[in-house]
């Protein structure tokens, strides 16, 4: 992940969070994962009402992601075994297998007479090459510093509190 992520392999992500714009995505973690801009964690010790509220939110967010991996594991026995020495593309081409056979699976136990919409196909991004290796170089430095960035994580934390707070009680009241 945060390879990926600091060679610029990972997808960018724009998006805006109490009027600051972000570009990178990031992970919803617990508590045993670094501080980093990438990784936003749970809060343990939730005080005050926007924290509480934030915690419950990211708690739910995190039990769905179990729960839908909990689903596959229960359908396909190799997600259930033991994983720890395969290669990383190996169990994300497994993992990309099993998801696609789930929904599958799912569509076919759908009603056949729903109406279904024509897809369109995306278009092939065009890739830049860099030629000087101490131009990359420093763009991978300046990434990876960029990730490693605990006040960076603590803005967006704070932020994503902030917008959670504004945004749900809002729509409770």
């Amino acid at each position: 992940m945060q390879a990926n992520l600091a060679s610029g392999v990972a997808p960018t992500a724009h998006y805006v969070i109490q009027g600051k714009e972000y570009q990178m995505g990031y992970y919803l973690a617990d508590g045993i994962y670094p501080k980093w801009s990438t990784l936003v964690q749970s809060i343990h010790d939730p005080r005050g009402p926007k924290k509480k509220y934030f915690a419950m939110k990211q708690e739910s967010c995190r039990k769905d992601v179990e729960r839908a991996f909990g689903v596959l594991q229960s359908r396909f026995a190799i997600i259930g075994g033991p994983s720890r020495f395969w290669n990383k593309h190996v169990l994300h081409d497994i993992m990309t297998a099993c998801i696609i056979m789930h929904n599958m699976i799912i569509e076919d136990e759908r009603d056949v007479s729903g109406t279904f919409c024509d897809s369109t196909q995306a278009s092939i991004p065009s890739v830049e090459m860099v030629e000087d290796e101490n131009v990359r170089f420093q763009d991978f430095l300046r990434r990876h510093k960029q990730i490693k960035d605990k006040e960076a994580h603590i803005a967006l934390r704070n932020a994503l509190i902030d917008h959670l707070w504004e945004e749900y009680t809002s729509l409770e009241n």
